[in-house]
């Protein structure tokens, strides 16, 4: 998480990669996938490969890939909507040919992906099945869950949240920075 609540006003943000505050929402960002997370410091040395938009991770018989993701949450009653820097599991092909093509800025496709960041307001978001949707322009792709998949997460996608129900999450993701 790259935010920080600032004291003086309820409703600015101050960013801790620039120092600056802002007003508007920050995003819910995770630096890792889950499966990344979990791994021992060890573990994630000798096994894992990480930066800010792909991770692996070595195992015996296979490689998981990871990209970084985003992902818009409508808020019903608000004007501005929620914001989530996510990670997804990529097939090697889907993980290959996103790498090949990064810094083409008309590289327009969709990869299928399963969601590998887990939301705390749910439980288990783990392997939410998910279209990953490149964007021209060198944007991180937005993911959209598959709308048949039977879990909260995917019903709030389709039918939005509240302000109120936002800002509880901003709070407790800016909670556990500190």
């Amino acid at each position: 998480m790259f935010w920080k609540r600032k004291k003086k006003k309820s409703n600015e943000f101050k960013c801790r990669e620039c120092g600056k505050a802002h007003e508007e929402w920050p995003a819910l960002a995770f630096k890792s996938p889950y499966n990344y997370a979990c791994l021992s410091d060890q573990a994630q040395k000798e096994r894992g490969k990480l930066d800010s938009d792909f991770c692996q991770i070595k195992h015996d018989e296979q490689t998981d890939r990871f990209i970084r993701v985003t992902l818009t949450q409508k808020v019903n009653d608000h004007c501005e909507d929620l914001e989530y820097g996510l990670w997804v599991s990529l097939s090697e092909k889907s993980f290959f040919d996103y790498l090949e093509n990064f810094d083409n800025k008309n590289h327009k496709v969709i990869y299928f992906g399963w969601l590998c960041s887990n939301i705390p307001e749910y439980g288990d978001t783990m392997s939410i099945p998910c279209d990953v949707k490149t964007r021209t322009g060198n944007s991180r792709p937005e993911i959209i869950p598959h709308n048949d998949h039977d879990h909260p997460f995917v019903t709030d996608y389709y039918n939005g949240i509240t302000k109120e129900e936002a800002e509880k999450r901003i709070n407790k993701m800016l909670e556990n920075v500190k």
